[in-house]
């Protein structure tokens, strides 16, 4: 949406109008069950669905039965029904009602669920310097909204042996932007490098391991916890990345140098 503004230099003072993004209320729900409520931007929503079911350890994509996108006043739902009777199952760990934008521990009812065990990543993939450069370069291509904005984070997939992104979700909230890239491939980013405009906390080494991506590429620096779970999982951590040096913190080895 454009939202009026007065924008105060040195010199001048002009009216005028910015493009700002979209923040909306959005409610999991599994068989008419609220589960969680995330502050986000409201577009890609089925990718969002089928990403955060997955990587919260709630549902394949095969097993949710049922998807609709159901508009209130207040936000919106995304109504899901799981084979099985699943639904019932899930009220035991539900999360409490409200997470706000770009937080990914928010409301998780105990300690043990916050610092879960992750997913071991067996991967044999390797990337040289070039190809992660090449990945940074492109990736401001692909987001057109933070183009218009200036305030929404990115999450891409750079396949191997490719030479531009396979997909790219934006969001206001971090782990909500890799939710959605997660939806988009299926699950699954085992074949090439997941790429981030964020720093990398433990949420967001936890949501790749879930998905078996074995690199992360980030601009911003890791947390020290980001980097203990990236160690357990086998995960190669690449951060600080800008378009004349990187660092990698974990499995190197993954890195042609």
């Amino acid at each position: 949406m454009k939202a009026s503004r007065l924008a105060i230099g040195r010199t001048s003072v002009t009216n005028g109008a910015r493009v700002v993004p979209e923040e909306t209320p959005i409610a999991f729900t599994y068989g008419r069950q609220t589960y969680a409520v995330m502050m986000a931007s409201p577009r890609d929503l089925e990718d969002f669905a089928r990403g955060f079911s997955f990587t919260e350890g709630i549902a394949r994509p095969d097993e949710i039965a049922e998807l609709e996108i159901v508009e209130h006043v207040q936000g919106v739902e995304l109504r899901m029904s799981l084979c099985d009777g699943r639904d019932v199952a899930l009220q035991g760990r539900r999360r409490k009602l409200a997470g706000p934008v770009g937080c990914g521990l928010c409301g998780v009812e105990s300690l043990e669920a916050a610092i879960r065990p992750v997913r071991q990543v067996t991967s044999d993939i390797r990337v040289d310097r070039d190809a992660v450069f090449a990945a940074l370069a492109r990736l401001s291509a692909h987001q057109a909204l933070n183009a218009q904005t200036r305030a929404v984070h990115g999450a891409g997939f750079w396949p191997l042996a490719a030479n531009d992104y396979a997909a790219v979700r934006e969001d206001v909230g971090r782990h909500n932007a890799l939710d959605k890239l997660c939806g988009a491939l299926g699950c699954d980013a085992s074949g090439g490098m997941v790429v981030l405009t964020s720093r990398v906390s433990i949420e967001m080494v936890q949501k790749t391991a879930a998905m078996n991506g074995a690199i992360i590429v980030a601009v911003s620096a890791p947390t020290a916890l980001a980097l203990q779970t990236a160690q357990a999982a086998g995960i190669t951590l690449v951060a600080v990345a800008r378009d004349d040096a990187f660092e990698v913190f974990t499995g190197a080895e993954r890195i042609v140098a």
